[in-house]
């Protein structure tokens, strides 16, 4: 009976051994990384293999992305670099625009401008930039709030003359519907940042600087492209935003954005479109709108992907994925994957089944 207890006890031990000596610390359970504000190249990366995912999937990935004319690719997990890959002469300083997946810079700076009490998203907007901003009758613009801009839900038409419109000058932003019982993905929501330059008594792109960018240590800059300022900046300042949106507005122990505030804003914001936030989109819920179309479709976003997933979706195939789940943040930048689109398309469900290839 003895010989047997002390063979038992040393088959366990030997079995412990080697499971410690084989086994992979979870991602999850790893401390989050964030690169230094010092403007140094610096910053920590974990291999495929210490992950335990897949190599082979890699360069199919690769292939992928090259064929559909990605410029930039970035996976983060815990803020380390897993992957990081240049396209077509694309490289770590080249700068790049976000197009609209930069809604979401405009989101956040909401966040911010309200948590210094300088504005309240239930306020409505001619509060802030006065009356006659848009084409309507007055009780009709007196409908529309901050809140509505940054859902989609202002009622105000998205097309001028039978035509999808971007414009923002005052002719152009007609009454469609009251606000708060329609969903438009519409040019409109950059009103905001004027409410938040009035309110700042500042230009945007200083308050944007001072608030976030500076506070992230990203680099980057606005520029006028016909009715909308877009951002543009290099790849790993995408990745930083992205960075700081998984850890729900913190950086590095800073809380730049109240996690309330944010919490709310990557939330199902209105009962219209379920699978948008404040300027973010959401994936895993029931249904969901497209831009230029009032009609409702099944099932998620991009079912291929984690459900808990939140994207700045971008014309031409601009992405930020962020997966909390997963404790990781994906960028791809670059032309339009096939055809021109406003921000989702056929592209990101077939990316994100090369994606979950790295670590199924």
């Amino acid at each position: 009976m003895k010989q047997f207890f002390l063979l038992s006890m040393l088959l366990l031990l030997l079995s412990n051994c080697s499971s410690n000596s084989t086994a992979t610390p979870a991602p999850v359970d790893e401390q989050m990384y964030f690169p230094p504000n010092d403007g140094s190249t610096t910053w920590q990366t974990k291999t495929i293999a210490a992950l335990g995912w897949n190599q082979s999937a890699v360069q199919p990935l690769l292939d992928y992305l090259q064929l559909k004319n990605a410029k930039s690719f970035m996976i983060l997990v815990n803020g380390r670099i897993v992957m990081e890959n240049y396209f077509n002469g694309h490289s770590e300083s080249s700068n790049w625009y976000w197009a609209s997946a930069g809604k979401t810079l405009t989101s956040m700076m909401t966040g911010i401008a309200q948590q210094e009490g300088l504005l309240n998203i239930d306020n409505k907007v001619s509060n802030y930039i006065g009356t006659g901003w848009t084409n309507e009758t007055l009780s009709q613009e007196n409908l529309i709030t901050c809140k509505n801009l940054i859902t989609m839900t202002s009622g105000i038409d998205d097309y001028v003359n039978g035509v999808y419109s971007d414009a923002v000058t005052p002719s152009s932003l007609n009454y469609k519907a009251d606000a708060g019982t329609r969903w438009a993905y519409s040019n409109v929501y950059v009103k905001m940042q004027d409410v938040i330059a009035t309110v700042a008594g500042q230009s945007w792109s200083n308050y944007f600087n001072i608030k976030l960018r500076d506070k992230l240590g990203m680099n980057g800059t606005w520029i006028q492209s016909n009715n909308n300022v877009v951002y543009w900046s290099t790849t790993r300042s995408m990745a930083r935003f992205g960075l700081m949106a998984l850890n729900k507005g913190n950086w590095n122990g800073l809380q730049v954005v109240n996690e309330n505030y944010f919490t709310q804003a990557t939330t199902t914001s209105q009962n219209i479109n379920v699978s948008y936030g404040y300027l973010w989109w959401l994936n895993g819920k029931a249904s969901y709108h497209l831009p230029q179309t009032q009609q409702e479709f099944a099932g998620s976003i991009i079912p291929t992907a984690p459900n808990d997933m939140f994207m700045a979706l971008g014309k031409n195939d601009q992405k930020i994925y962020v997966i909390p789940s997963k404790k990781m943040v994906v960028i791809r930048m670059g032309d339009a994957a096939d055809s021109a689109n406003l921000a989702l398309s056929t592209f990101d469900e077939t990316l994100w089944t090369k994606i979950t290839a790295l670590y199924q």
